[in-house]
Formats: structure tokens, sequence, C-alpha cells
């Protein structure tokens, strides 16, 4: 008989991200730092607008590419956010999250053999669905002294003649790190120079914090070679909704419409119907809730120099990346220790790419109070093992 499974399938690792979830969900009075998930409840304004289209009866699919209201009004929302200019009808689509619209762009652009450059440490599945659309991922090593940002040279080292899409995940998951303008244009340079595409991930463009996000997408002579990816799990703390939206140049999005529309039909319809109020009418409340990540942020760094931790300001998400390499361990390791001594889940740094080594993710999307405790935790668990040594 033959064998059952794909060997592609097969090779792919699950995610170093759910495994931790996964045993702290069992273990009492653990406490989980690790998943990158709003602590808040949907905004009322959402979920009632939810409900309403419920009891009004608008359970049936919508348009493949989404309810036209909800990309026009994604449309209103990327021009008066960041300048942008989209055609609702023909270069937005509706997607199941974010992570679809990433597998989508992929699957629709990549040839066997095609590389993509994904710079590291970054978001877990953008290597397993580089190679299940049949491509070649190539990490970028980003360095915490250029505070983890991608850099027109090492774009340039990583090119060769295969290459054909990079990947930019910025506000970055798991380092926090940013582009500003002019990090941005000087890769643009670069892009353009070899003629590449760019599948711009920016689902935490309403987390930064000081400094106002910019899509590479709205630079001059990007919108044509770049796959926009945003969602609204994250600014909206609408993670179980599972809703995101891509936008791209008509002759790439009919493309990935085209696999969208063989394999999933259309997203959750209650879902775009909440989301129409969330985009049009819910800047105060991202506002709020941002406010309150920031006011985590600092209380987080704060806890980390009295501990004597060293770690990278982040500007950006919700994340913090601290450097554990002086404890002489691997990052799982370190993360295997201190959920088994302390009961603190936290992600190790490789579980984000091998430049990820020699760090954690710690997550702040939690109360300050959940923070205070781990903390306290993480703080005797440091000085102990400084003390062992």
């Amino acid at each position: 008989m033959r064998e059952a499974l794909s060997r592609t399938i097969t090779t792919i690792q699950p995610s170093g991200i759910r495994k931790f979830f996964d045993i702290v969900s069992e273990m009492r009075d653990a406490i989980s730092l690790g998943v990158g998930e709003p602590d808040f409840d949907t905004p009322w304004r959402i979920r009632d607008e939810a409900i309403y289209s419920l009891e009004q009866g608008r359970t049936f699919y919508t348009s493949n590419s989404g309810l036209l209201e909800l990309r026009e009004g994604i449309c209103g929302y990327l021009k008066r956010r960041y300048g942008m200019d989209y055609d609702a009808r023909s270069e937005i689509m509706v997607t199941v999250g974010g992570s679809e619209a990433i597998d989508l762009a992929l699957r629709a652009m990549l040839d066997p053999g095609d590389e993509v450059l994904i710079p590291t440490p970054s978001y877990v599945s953008y290597s397993p669905c580089t190679i299940l659309a049949n491509g070649r991922p190539v990490e970028i090593p980003l360095k915490e002294k250029n505070r983890f940002r991608l850099t027109a040279r090492e774009l340039e080292d990583a090119i060769t003649d295969k290459t054909k899409v990079l990947i930019m995940p910025f506000p970055n998951n798991p380092t926090g790190g940013i582009m500003e303008r002019e990090d941005l244009e000087a890769v643009c340079k670069v892009v353009i120079e070899h003629d590449l595409f760019v599948l711009s991930d920016e689902i935490y463009s309403e987390l930064t914090y000081g400094l106002d996000h910019v899509s590479i997408a709205s630079l001059p002579g990007m919108k044509e070679r770049c796959i926009l990816i945003n969602g609204f799990s994250k600014a909206f703390a609408m993670t179980g909704w599972r809703l995101g939206y891509a936008c791209a140049p008509e002759h790439i999005l009919s493309q990935m419409l085209k696999i969208h529309q063989f394999a999933i039909m259309c997203a959750p319809t209650t879902s775009q119907y909440a989301a129409v109020q969330a985009i049009n009418n819910c800047d105060e409340e991202v506002a709020g809730m941002r406010e309150q990540y920031d006011a985590r942020r600092k209380y987080v760094l704060t806890r980390f120099e009295e501990m004597g931790l060293k770690c990278f300001t982040p500007e950006g998400a919700f994340y913090t990346f601290p450097n554990i390499s002086e404890f002489g361990m691997t990052s799982e390791d370190f993360a295997t220790r201190f959920l088994n001594e302390k009961k603190v889940a936290v992600v190790p740094g490789s579980a984000f790419g091998a430049s990820g080594e020699g760090f954690i993710r710690i997550s702040y999307a939690y109360s300050i109070d959940d923070l205070r405790e781990a903390l306290g935790r993480l703080e005797a668990f440091v000085k102990q093992l400084r003390e062992d040594r």
C-alpha cells in the first residue's frame, strides 16, 4: 500500500508557538505570555453589529471577494490612515484571516524553485507557506544592533537570479521592530532594480509607538509590485472572527481570488458585517487599546532593566524580544526550564528562524496584573541562573 502522506507536509515542523501554549493550557497556576492575541474584548459596537446582522438573517454567502461595502470601507481606511488608493472592485479581497491572504499570494505567484526572501526572526508561517507553494524560502538574518530592521545591503546580498518575492514583516512579530520611511526607500531601490515583488504583512500597522506606520506599497513605484496583507485580528481585537484582506494589482489579485473560490468560497458573513463597523467607526477604540499596549510595553521594558535583562526597545506590535544569550543555553532550553520551574510560558526565539536563537518572545498583550506576576517569576528565575553559574 502506498504511503498516505505527502513528503512535503511531513517534513514541515509544527508551530513552535503552539507547543508551549498547549503545555501551559494543562498546567495549573501557569501564566502564558506566549500567544499573540489581544486580551481586550472586541469593541461592543462591532459585536452589536454582528448580532444585528444575525437578527436580520444575513447568513448567506457573500461575493467571493467579500462584501462590497466592506471592501469600500477598507479602501476608505487605507486612504484615511496611510494615503493609499485602491479600487474596491478589483484590487481588494477579503480573506479568512491574514494567514489565508499570505498563502494565496504565495501560491498565486510562485513557480517551483522560485526563491522567497524572508527577513528573520519573523512570523512562523512564511517559510511553510512558501514550501507549500513549491517555492524555496531564503532567510535574511536581521541584527539586534540594527534594531532588527532590514537594510538595503542585507537585501542585495541575498538576491540571486531565482529570487522572486521579498516578504516584508513589519511591524515585526516577534521583535517589535519597524521600518521607517527612509529604511523603506532604500529597500525599494533594490526591489525595483532587481524587479522583485513584495508581500508586505502589515497586520500590526495600527500598533506603533511614537512613529506612524508607513506602508511600503505607498512609496513611488511600489504599488504595482506589492501585495499588501492586513486584517482585523490585532488592531480591532478580532482574532476569533477570522478576517483579513489583501490589496494587490488586479492581475495578481484575480489569480489569488481563483484559489480562494475553490478552497474557501468566502470569508464568514457575520464577521464581514461586523468588520464594516470596525473599519468605519472604531478609530477611537483602536487608539485606546494602543495607548494601553504602550503603557504595558514601557512597564515590561522597565522591569527588564531592573532585572538586568538586555532587550531591544520594540517600536511596534505587542512583543518584546529579550536577549538571553548570557545564560549559555538555547532559547528552547531557557523557555522549557522557565515553564517547568516557574510556570510561565514564553516562546523560544528559535521558533522564528535561526537568527532568533539567543532570544525569547514575551507578549505584553496581557493585563498588568498578569505581567507583574509573570515578570516577578522571570526576575527570580534569571537571578537563580546567574547564581548557579
